[in-house]
C-alpha cells in the first residue's frame, strides 16, 4: 500500500508543513518522514491521529487507488440500444451500475427476463407500466419502484410521450449485458 504517498499528496494539498503536522500530531519530524515515503509502516493507532490531523477519514487513507471515487464526465459516457431504448451509462464500480433509459412512446424492454441482483428504479420523465410476476403497477414522474431482478420484469412506455427512467441495478458480481 502506498499510504506516505497519499498522505503527503493531502498535507501538501492542504498546505500544511511537516513542522504543523508534528505539533498537530505529536509525531516527530522523522518519522512523518519516514511514513510519507513509505520508510515505515505506522500502526492504526497513528495513522488515525494523521487522519484526524488531516481531516480526512481513516478508511480513505487505506483505499488502493482503483478503489477511490470515479469521476465520468458527462461528455464521456457511453450509450447504448436496447429493444429502441436509448440507455446511458452513468457510473459503474464493481457490481453497481447506473443508467437512464428512455423509452419512447409504446417502447419496452422486450418480453419480461430476469437476471441476478437488485434493481431500482425512478420514473424521470412520463407515463411506464412496471410488471413483475403477479404485480403490475402504473408510474409517473417522480414515483419510484425496486424489484429483485432474479424474477422476471418488464418495463414499458404507455404514456403519448418519451419516458425516462433512472436505472440502478446491483448484483455481487459484475454485470454485463443486463441492459
Amino acid at each position: 500500500m502506498d499510504i506516505g504517498t497519499k498522505i503527503r499528496a493531502i498535507r501538501n494539498r492542504k498546505k500544511i508543513t511537516i513542522a504543523q503536522m508534528c505539533e498537530g500530531t505529536g509525531l516527530s519530524k522523522g518519522f512523518i518522514s519516514n511514513v510519507e515515503n513509505n520508510n515505515t509502516s505506522p500502526s492504526i493507532n497513528t495513522l488515525s491521529t494523521i487522519a484526524k490531523f488531516l481531516g480526512v477519514p481513516l478508511p480513505y487513507l487505506l483505499l488502493e487507488k482503483n478503489q477511490h471515487m470515479r469521476v465520468v464526465r458527462k461528455e464521456t459516457r457511453t450509450n447504448s440500444s436496447f429493444h429502441n431504448l436509448k440507455i446511458e451509462h452513468l457510473a459503474s464500480k464493481g457490481g453497481l451500475r447506473t443508467m437512464i433509459v428512455e423509452f419512447p412512446p409504446g417502447a419496452s424492454i422486450g418480453e419480461p427476463h430476469s437476471h441476478e441482483g437488485e434493481e431500482s428504479h425512478l420514473v424521470l420523465k412520463g407515463k411506464i407500466l412496471a410488471e413483475q410476476g403477479e404485480d403490475s403497477v402504473i408510474l409517473e414522474e417522480g414515483d419510484s419502484f425496486s424489484w429483485n431482478a432474479s424474477v422476471p420484469h418488464f418495463v414499458k412506455n404507455i404514456g403519448d410521450d418519451k419516458a425516462v427512467v433512472f436505472i440502478s441495478i446491483y448484483a455481487d458480481t459484475e454485470l454485463k449485458d443486463v441492459l
